[in-house]
């Protein structure tokens, strides 16, 4: 098996760290075992992947490299994978689950079903890419963006906030794909900062003058078509698009609400152990890696066009910085991905 010197440090120094803190009582035998931190990652670990599965392969590939570890991924939807881990509750083979919005993970936290994710771990991501729970942590970030097309919408027409979407003037002007988790996430985002009574009356108005599509891409492409004048999309599809042919979105640009408003919202992909994985030294060993300048660099080069979290790696130098987005701060573990449905299925759209 490949091991690192990485690895060989960190169980030296954990194993120090332990006995420093528990003195006499590290020679008890009814002490507890070593935090996993204090130990080498090895065997297999099964990830539930609802991340974009080239990213999680590159992921699962290094870290094997890395460490010898033998990831398994199962790949899925957020909210296919998210009811699955529920449904399978403590019989779950799942070592991690891995997702593109945070609602999904929030949804399985929530269940009772992680395991504290390793304190070393939640240090290398900031705070506003984390729960408070402690029991998941951010992996990746992607920007809410309004898609236009400038000869349809002119700079001047452009909404200041989301919110501004529900005017009767925008009836049959802007497009969204509502069945999808990335646009479910933004209404999570918009019903922990303007209540339910707003989001219920914003999903009313949005059903008169929204027109729907499956899919940001499908919604990019038809901004681009000029068959809508605008979108509300994630931002890395019109990245992804023009590094690639740009046949997509030559004809759109990407409008930023800032602000703090609902629609700057970031979404945080998240990531968790599960209490009852069968090897979680690795599992936590893995999460630590995607998370650690390692993983966040291949968000960096990669042509996943999402963020890296971590402070220690810039993002993709075609990218806004996260800094100058001025997004609204939100605990993840706030967005309740169970009433944005019911409020979503309410107003028709699911």
């Amino acid at each position: 098996m490949i091991l690192t010197r990485r690895w060989t440090l960190l169980a030296a120094l954990g194993t120090v760290t332990l006995l420093g803190a528990t003195g006499c009582a590290a020679s008890d035998a009814s002490a507890p075992a070593p935090a996993t931190e204090a130990s080498t990652p090895s065997g297999s670990i099964t990830v539930y992947n609802a991340q974009h599965e080239e990213l999680t392969q590159a992921w699962a590939d290094e870290f094997t490299a890395e460490t010898g570890v033998t990831v398994t991924l199962r790949n899925g939807s957020d909210s296919e994978l998210g009811n699955q881990l529920v449904q399978e509750g403590t019989a779950s083979k799942a070592d991690v689950f891995l997702t593109e919005n945070s609602p999904a993970i929030s949804l399985v936290d929530r269940a009772g079903l992680f395991a504290p994710v390793d304190k070393a771990t939640l240090a290398q991501v900031p705070e506003q890419y984390r729960p408070s729970t402690g029991m998941w942590t951010g992996i990746a970030a992607r920007s809410t963006v309004f898609a236009y097309n400038p000869s349809l919408l002119g700079e001047g027409e452009l909404p200041a906030s989301l919110l501004d979407l529900a005017d009767p003037a925008w009836a049959g002007r802007w497009a969204a794909s509502p069945s999808g988790a990335d646009f479910q996430a933004i209404v999570s985002a918009l019903l922990e900062l303007e209540g339910e009574d707003a989001t219920r009356d914003w999903l009313a108005a949005m059903k008169e003058n929204a027109v729907v599509y499956k899919g940001n891409s499908t919604v990019m492409k038809a901004v681009n078509a000029g068959e809508i004048p605008a979108g509300v999309i994630y931002h890395y599809y019109w990245f992804g698009d023009q590094a690639g042919t740009g046949e997509n979105s030559a004809s759109t640009q990407m409008h930023y609400f800032k602000n703090q408003d609902p629609g700057a919202f970031v979404s945080v992909s998240g990531g968790g152990v599960l209490e009852t994985s069968a090897n979680p030294v690795a599992a936590q060993a893995f999460l630590a890696y995607i998370t650690g300048k390692g993983g966040q660099e291949i968000l960096k080069t990669g042509t996943s066009f999402e963020y890296p979290v971590s402070d220690s790696v810039d993002a993709n130098p075609a990218l806004v910085p996260l800094s100058e987005l001025n997004a609204p701060v939100i605990d993840p573990s706030k967005l309740n991905s169970t009433k944005v449905t019911d409020l979503m299925t309410e107003a028709g759209f699911l």
